[in-house]
């Protein structure tokens, strides 16, 4: 059975690998209030949210990844917890992100050519549909089928 040392050094392996897999995008994705989501985070490195709070290097290399990520632009701004404490109103200005933008653009269009195409379908159907009510109505007066 590992150590807890040896689990500790194992977890930092981890989450640094699991840094160098993701790109900026990725990063932006899994922003939540300014901040990594961490219950993400946790799951797709395997191990749990504590470790983010227990594992004194991981904790270390979370936060300067973070800072990493506001200094080229990925994360916002921190918010200087001062100015909250005194009870100032920091709000911070958050814009919706490019990759989030970008894929709501792209299910937009994705749902408009789809509804576009449903719409060509029913009205396809409709005139079927109109076909074969002349022929019921003919065979329900005549009992046969008109050619």
């Amino acid at each position: 059975m590992a150590s807890g040392r040896q689990v500790a050094e194992e977890s930092l392996q981890t989450f640094q690998v699991w840094i160098l897999g993701k790109s900026d995008d990725d990063f932006r994705a899994m922003e939540s209030k300014g901040i990594l989501n961490r219950t993400n985070m946790a799951k797709e490195c395997g191990f749990g949210t504590s470790t983010f709070r227990q594992n004194p290097r991981v904790k270390q290399a979370l936060n300067e990844l973070e800072d990493d990520l506001r200094h080229r632009g990925v994360l916002p701004p921190k918010i200087d917890e001062s100015a909250e404490e005194k009870g100032s109103p920091a709000i911070a200005m958050r814009e919706p992100s490019r990759l989030k933008a970008a894929q709501e653009s792209e299910r937009l269009r994705r749902l408009e050519q789809e509804n576009a195409a449903l719409k060509a379908e029913v009205a396809e159907l409709k005139q079927a549909f109109e076909k074969y009510a002349v022929l019921r109505e003919a065979l329900a007066q005549t009992g046969r089928i008109p050619r």
